[in-house]
């Protein structure tokens, strides 16, 4: 007896458009708030979207752009600052 029915599709493309498409947002987020956690999420999200394949090709590369922008303001917000960190 069998609990669960065989996969009829594939699910791993699935998956890695969603990867894709979660690369974009949180790059995008990332530019507005929390860039120093979302900019490297959205980097590593859209290089393993992109090594796997994914059929949003465009999306994972604006991830990845998106990831790199957080982390490029967040230096250029560090450097303006004289600061290694967030200050208030």
């Amino acid at each position: 007896m069998q609990l669960t029915a065989p996969a009829a599709r594939r699910t791993g493309i699935r998956d890695t458009d969603g990867m894709a498409v979660a690369s974009f947002v949180l790059g995008l987020l990332g530019l507005l708030v929390l860039n120093v956690f979302l900019g490297p999420v959205a980097i590593a999200l859209a290089g393993i979207a992109l090594v796997r394949g994914t059929t949003r090709r465009g999306r994972a590369l604006l991830g990845l752009g998106l990831g790199v922008a957080d982390l490029l303001v967040l230096a250029a917000f560090m450097s303006a600052d004289n600061t290694l960190s967030w200050s208030l």
